[in-house]
């Protein structure tokens, strides 16, 4: 059982295309992703999340994606 200290349960490891959106921050230089902020599994939460990245890190690219295609972005 999870404990909720960013511990995956085996099912949520083993189905990663039911969260096909990942919303990232990408490092000062925007040469690569840093960290992927949240999995989503529709656009519109997707899309919310998002929002609230770029509120949250204003001065860095945070990017929406769906696999390798990048469907939105800031900075």
């Amino acid at each position: 059982m999870a404990s909720g200290k960013g511990e995956r349960t085996s099912a949520a490891a083993a189905k990663p295309s039911k969260l096909p959106y990942s919303i990232e921050l990408w490092d000062i230089d925007k040469k690569a992703v840093e960290r992927i902020l949240a999995r989503a599994a529709s656009t519109p939460l997707a899309r919310a999340i998002l929002s609230a990245a770029q509120e949250e890190h204003p001065d860095r690219r945070v990017t929406l994606s769906r696999g390798i295609r990048a469907i939105a972005h800031s900075g």
